[in-house]
């Protein structure tokens, strides 16, 4: 394997830190699951416009290749390689009456964690065997949830066309990878050993074997963000009696792309500020003091439409989770005043 070239115009932080020293420290290192240095960084080598652009393969690959992974970890997450990472999922820790009683602004809200399965190795560098054996294990899991969490899980391959569709329609399916994804070796053996889990009431969604191994999320109409955090807690901790998760006393719970460890969650509301929209300067202002990331309403790299805008926490590595959740809950309340003062002075 040949050092890899990156044009001036790469911007991503795997062509800022594979300098050609740490390339040659690096390339013929494996961990024991056999995962290498040119796995890890196929999908930034690929792609050029990567922002980050190298993935684990197992939860070794953060020791054996922390000459790369440390700096990029350290200038994405403002997090060293001497600090330790605290979990907290105590919904009574979190202060969030609902923002938004009336609903005039909040649309929906939805919080999502990542998790991989403990001593397996992470999607990029796993087998078709142990992705079958992850599948079932977390199957059995799945379905040992009750009460408002009881649901059906649905695997990808066989599915038929209408179950298909019902899910499409309701934004649940998950597609074959993107080329990021695929380029890491996440699209391998596709649809095995994949699938979709969700309650009756539609609150409450696991993806099995998608960019890690479980997607689990919680979300519903309107802005009750306490609510969405005490059922994904609930369902965390029921899962937890039958899967283990890996999880570490540095990094937190353990994710294939560097920029979800620690409390891998993303929590978001799906909010319309027309009147912040006009003024992204004021609006940025707000986002930046509460540590909050600003997308469109299809996710990363969309255009908001109507003034809609998704709004998450983006910070996860050495905060806890209700720190992550408090962070966009405080951020939103802020939105929303700026909201109003706005359309006050308009009218």
């Amino acid at each position: 394997m040949n050092y890899p070239n990156f044009p001036d115009d790469c911007n991503s932080l795997l062509s800022k830190y594979l300098t050609p020293e740490v390339f040659d420290a690096l390339k013929n290192k494996k961990t024991s699951n056999g995962f290498t240095l040119g796995q890890a960084i196929n999908s930034g080598v690929k792609n050029l416009d990567s922002g980050i652009g190298v993935y684990a393969g197992d939860q070794e690959s953060y020791s054996v290749f922390a000459a790369l992974f440390d700096p990029i970890i350290e200038e994405y997450h403002g997090f060293r390689k001497e600090d330790a990472h605290k979990s907290n999922l105590n919904p009574e820790d979190l202060n969030a009456p609902n923002p938004d009683p009336e609903g005039l602004y909040i649309i929906s809200t939805r919080i999502r964690v990542g998790r991989n399965v403990d001593h397996m190795p992470l999607g990029p560098g796993i087998s078709k065997e142990q992705r079958d054996q992850v599948e079932s294990s977390v199957v059995e899991g799945l379905y040992t949830l009750e009460g408002e969490l009881a649901g059906k899980y649905y695997p990808l391959l066989g599915m038929s066309k209408e179950v298909q569709d019902s899910l499409i329609k309701d934004h649940f399916l998950f597609k074959e990878g993107d080329r990021f994804l695929d380029a890491a070796g996440l699209n391998r053996n596709w649809p095995e050993g994949r699938g979709i889990y969700h309650n009756n009431d539609k609150t409450f969604l696991v993806w099995v074997n998608e960019e890690d191994q479980l997607r689990i999320i919680s979300m519903q109409k309107g802005g009750d963000i306490k609510e969405v955090f005490t059922r994904l807690v609930s369902a965390i901790k029921s899962i937890e009696t039958k899967v283990s998760f890996a999880y570490s006393d540095h990094l937190g719970y353990i994710t294939s792309c560097p920029t979800n460890l620690g409390t891998a969650m993303r929590a978001s509301v799906h909010i319309a500020l027309p009147n912040l929209a006009k003024d992204m300067e004021a609006f940025k202002k707000i986002t930046d003091a509460y540590h909050l990331q600003i997308r469109g309403i299809h996710g990363e790299h969309s255009q908001s439409e109507d003034g809609v805008y998704d709004i998450s926490n983006r910070r996860r590595l050495g905060i806890t989770e209700v720190e992550a959740v408090q962070d966009m809950y405080d951020g939103v309340v802020a939105l929303i005043e700026a909201e109003k003062a706005l359309s006050e002075v308009r009218h």
